[in-house]
C-alpha cells in the first residue's frame, strides 16, 4: 500500500471550527426521461441480451421448421337456371342466396369427396398420423400424462375424422358483402394441390347440387301425385253433390224459364198497383159524393160520366137563364116560374143520376177489393215460391262453388306437377366462374427472415420490458441519494469493486489499486471530519448482513492507517464466523473468544504483523461463556493508552447482538453497505439498532461499487468515478 502525502498526525491540535463530511449528499428528483431509459438499457445490456437469447432460442427453432405455404383461390357467381326465371316477375332475381350456397360449399360431403379424390390421407401436411412427433409435443404429452392416467390413442393412418379438421383449416370460403361473388381459397405446401382443391370443389358442388335437387324433385313429385289423387276424389264428390241436389230439388236452371217467372211476377205486381190506384180513385169519388149535400156541387169536384156531366151543364145553363130573366122580370112572372120548375126537375134528375153513379162506384170498389185480394194471394204464392227457389239456388250455388274450388285446387296441383317435371330437366344451379384457381407462383406471407426480424424485435421488447420491471422492483442501495431520508447518517464515500485477481493479492505486496486506495482514504477522512477533525480512538466496522465486504473495509482501513505510520489494532470481533486470521496468518492459538472467557491473557492474543498492524483474531467459535463482560472496554482502554486506533471487524448487526453492545463502547461506527445487494429496508433497520447516545451519527460507506454501471445511473454521485476510471484504465493499458 502506498501513500501520496505525508502521514498526518492524529494528535495535532485543531482549530475551533465545524467539520462537515467531505462527501455531501445532493438529493435529486427521481425524474424519468429518455436519458434515464438509455442509461437503464446500457447498464442492463447483458441481461437484455440473455433474455433475448432465451426468448429467441425456441422461436428460431419454430421459424426454421416453417415451410412455404401457397394459396390459390377461385371467384365465382352462382345463378339459378335461366329457364326457371322465364315468365317470372321482373323484380325476381336470378341469383341464389350467397350465404346458403357458401354453407353448401363448406359441407362435409364435399370435403370428404375432395379428401378421397385428391388422396389427402397420404400427405403428412393434412394427416396427423404421418407426422413425426416433435420434441415439444413429446413434452406436452408427458405433462398431460401426469394428470391424465388414460393413455392417448395414437392417430389412425386412414382416419378421415382427423384429416377433415386440417382440410377445413386450410380451406376458406366467403362472399363479399357488397356483391354476390363467392371466393374459394386453399392453402397448402404443394402449389398444385392448392390450385386443384378450389376447382375440384366447384365441380363436386355442381354434381351434388344436381343430385340434391333431383332427389328433392322426386320427393316433391311423389307428394304432388298423392295430393292430386286425393284432390281428384274431393272434386268428384263436390260435383256429384251439386248435381244430385239440383235434381232432387227440381231447380230450374234455364235462363228462359227464369225470365218467364220474373216477367209474370212483374205483370202481377203491375196489376196490383193499377188496382190499388183504381181503388184509391173510387174511394175518393165515393167520399166526395157522400160528403156533399148538393149533387151538382159534388159533381163539379170529381170526374163523372158524360150523362151526369150533360145534366150538370144543362142545370147550370138553366140557372144562368133564370138569372137573366130575373134581371128583366119579376120573380112571379110566368116565364120565371116555368123556368124554376124546370130547374127543379133538372136538379132532381142530377141527384138521381149522382146517386146511381155512387152506387155504381161502390159496386166497382167491391169488385176492385175482391180483385186486389186475388192478386195479393197470387203475389204471396209467387213470393213464397221465389224465396224457396232463392234458397235452393243459394245452396246449389254454394255446392257448385265448392266443386269449383276443389277443381281449382286440382288444377293448381296439376300445374305444380308439370312445373316440377320441367324443373327436373334443368340443372341445379348455373355457375359463372370469374377466375378459376391457378397454380400460385410465389408463397403466401412473409419469408423466414421477416419472421426472424419480427421475433427478434418482439424478444428485445420483452427483454427491455422485463428489465424495466426488474429495475422498478429493485430496492437495493446504489447511491447515497437513496439514503437521504435516513436521518443522522454521514456518507463516507463509495468504495469501488476489486477484481478477483486484485482481491486475491495481499495488500502487503505493494500492489496499488488507485481507485480503491483513494476510496479508503476518503472513508478515513470522513471518519476524521465526523469526529471533530481527528481520528476516533475506536471504530466499529459492521454491516446489516454478512458478505457485504465489511472485513475487506476493516483490514483496508488498518493497512492504510499503518501505511500512514498511525498505530493500529485490528480486532476480529465476529466471535462466531471471524475469518481475518486466515488473511494475517497469525498462527496464534488463542483469540478474542478465549480472552472474553478468561482462558487467555491480552498478551496471548495480540499478533504483531510486519506491516505495523497489531491484530487480535476471533479465536475458537465453540466458546460461548464469557466471564469478562467488560473485556472489549479493556481492549479499547489498552489501545488508547498505547496510542493505537482500535478497529473492530464486528459481526453483522442483524446476526448478532454483540455488535450493538460494541457500537455503544466504540467512538465511531462505520456501516458498510454492499452496492446493489443490501436492501434499503435492511440498512434502515440496522441503523436503528445501532444508534444510541454515543453513536448518534453513523458513518455509512457503500462498498463493491461497479464504476461502469454506477456511472449509468441518474444519481448525483454517478460521475464520481468517471475521471478516476479513465485514469485507472489508462494505467492498466
Amino acid at each position: 500500500m502506498t501513500i501520496s502525502t505525508v502521514p498526518p498526525d492524529r494528535n495535532l491540535p485543531i482549530s475551533q471550527m465545524r467539520y462537515d463530511p467531505r462527501f455531501q449528499v445532493e438529493t435529486k428528483a427521481d425524474n424519468f426521461d429518455l436519458a434515464s431509459a438509455f442509461r437503464l438499457v446500457r447498464r442492463r445490456m447483458i441481461m437484455i441480451i440473455a433474455i433475448t437469447a432465451l426468448l429467441m432460442a425456441p422461436t428460431v427453432i419454430i421459424i426454421s421448421g416453417l415451410k412455404p405455404a401457397y394459396q390459390a383461390w377461385a371467384r365465382l357467381i352462382i345463378h339459378q337456371p335461366l329457364a326457371t326465371s322465364l315468365g317470372a316477375d321482373e323484380s325476381h332475381s336470378d341469383l341464389l342466396d350467397a350465404k346458403s350456397e357458401t354453407e353448401r360449399l363448406l359441407s362435409r360431403s364435399i370435403a370428404e369427396r375432395v379428401v378421397h379424390e385428391l388422396r389427402f390421407n397420404v400427405r403428412p401436411e393434412f394427416n396427423p398420423a404421418l407426422r413425426e412427433i416433435s420434441f415439444i409435443d413429446t413434452i406436452r404429452a408427458k405433462l398431460r400424462g401426469l394428470f391424465d392416467k388414460e393413455k392417448p390413442t395414437p392417430p389412425v393412418r386412414d382416419n378421415i375424422d382427423a384429416i377433415i379438421p386440417e382440410f377445413f383449416r386450410a380451406l376458406g370460403v366467403w362472399h363479399e358483402d357488397k356483391s354476390d361473388v363467392i371466393q374459394i381459397s386453399f392453402t397448402s405446401n404443394d402449389p398444385e394441390l392448392a390450385a386443384a382443391v378450389p376447382n375440384r370443389i366447384i365441380s363436386i358442388y355442381l354434381d351434388e347440387r344436381k343430385d340434391s335437387l333431383g332427389g328433392r324433385l322426386d320427393s316433391a313429385q311423389e307428394w304432388i301425385r298423392q295430393r292430386i289423387t286425393e284432390q281428384q276424389a274431393r272434386a268428384d264428390i263436390a260435383r256429384d253433390a251439386a248435381r244430385n241436389y239440383q235434381e232432387s230439388m227440381d231447380v230450374v236452371s234455364k235462363e228462359d224459364a227464369q225470365d218467364e217467372r220474373i216477367k209474370s211476377l212483374i205483370e202481377v205486381t203491375g196489376r196490383e198497383g193499377k188496382i190499388e190506384e183504381s181503388r184509391l180513385e173510387v174511394k175518393a169519388t165515393i167520399s166526395t159524393l157522400e160528403a156533399a149535400d148538393n149533387a151538382s156541387v159534388a159533381a163539379e169536384n170529381i170526374a163523372v160520366p158524360d150523362n151526369i156531366a150533360t145534366k150538370q151543364r144543362d142545370l147550370r145553363a138553366q140557372e144562368q137563364d133564370l138569372a137573366r130573366l130575373l134581371q128583366t122580370y119579376d120573380g112571379n112572372a110566368e116565364a120565371v116560374v116555368d123556368l124554376r120548375g124546370k130547374i127543379q126537375e133538372s136538379r132532381a134528375d142530377l141527384n138521381l143520376a149522382t146517386k146511381q153513379y155512387l152506387q155504381t162506384m161502390r159496386a166497382k170498389l167491391a169488385a176492385l177489393d175482391h180483385e186486389a185480394k186475388s192478386i195479393q194471394s197470387i203475389l204471396a204464392e209467387a213470393h213464397e215460391k221465389r224465396t224457396r227457389d232463392a234458397m235452393v239456388q243459394t245452396e246449389l250455388t254454394r255446392l257448385q262453388h265448392i266443386a269449383d274450388k276443389e277443381q281449382t285446387a286440382l288444377d293448381k296441383l296439376e300445374d305444380q306437377r308439370r312445373d316440377l317435371a320441367a324443373k327436373a330437366m334443368l340443372p341445379g344451379a348455373e355457375l359463372e366462374v370469374l377466375s378459376p384457381a391457378s397454380v400460385p407462383i410465389a408463397s403466401q406471407g412473409r419469408g423466414r427472415l421477416f419472421y426472424l426480424v419480427g421475433a427478434l424485435l418482439a424478444a428485445i421488447s420483452g427483454a427491455v420490458t422485463a428489465v424495466f420491471v426488474i429495475e422498478m422492483s429493485d430496492r437495493t442501495v446504489r447511491s447515497f441519494d437513496q439514503m437521504a431520508a435516513m436521518v443522522r447518517t454521514i456518507p463516507a464515500g463509495l468504495i469501488p469493486r476489486l477484481a478477483r485477481w486484485e482481491n486475491s493479492k495481499t495488500m502487503f505486496e505493494h500492489m496499488p489499486v488507485p481507485m480503491f486506495d483513494e476510496a479508503i482514504r476518503t472513508v478515513i477522512l470522513s471518519l476524521k471530519q465526523s469526529n471533530g477533525g481527528k481520528l476516533p480512538n475506536s471504530i466499529v466496522v459492521t454491516s446489516a448482513h454478512s458478505g457485504e465486504g465489511k472485513s475487506l473495509v476493516a483490514r483496508s482501513l488498518a493497512i492504510e492507517l499503518a501505511a500512514a505510520a498511525i498505530p493500529v489494532l485490528l480486532v476480529d470481533g465476529d466471535l462466531r464466523r471471524g475469518k481475518l486470521d486466515s488473511f494475517f496468518r497469525s498462527g496464534l492459538m488463542y483469540g478474542l473468544n478465549e480472552f472474553l472467557n478468561g482462558q487467555a491473557d491480552i498478551r496471548d492474543i495480540v499478533y504483531r504483523h510486519p506491516s505495523g498492524i497489531d491484530f487480535i483474531p476471533s479465536g475458537r467459535f465453540s466458546l460461548q461463556r464469557r466471564t469478562r463482560s467488560n473485556g472489549l472496554a479493556e481492549i479499547i482502554e489498552m489501545a488508547g493508552a498505547a496510542g493505537q486506533i482500535v478497529i473492530f471487524d464486528s459481526a453483522p448487526v442483524l446476526a448478532s447482538t454483540d455488535t450493538v453492545h460494541l457500537t455503544a463502547l466504540a467512538e465511531r461506527t462505520l456501516a458498510v453497505v454492499r452496492w446493489g445487494k443490501t436492501s434499503r429496508r435492511a440498512v434502515e433497520f440496522s441503523l436503528q439498532q445501532m444508534k444510541g447516545s454515543r453513536n448518534s451519527e453513523i458513518v455509512v460507506a457503500i462498498n463493491n461499487v461497479n464504476p461502469k454501471l454506477h456511472a449509468l445511473y441518474n444519481f448525483s454521485d454517478s460521475e464520481l468515478f468517471s475521471k478516476s476510471l479513465m485514469k485507472y484504465y489508462n494505467l492498466k493499458s
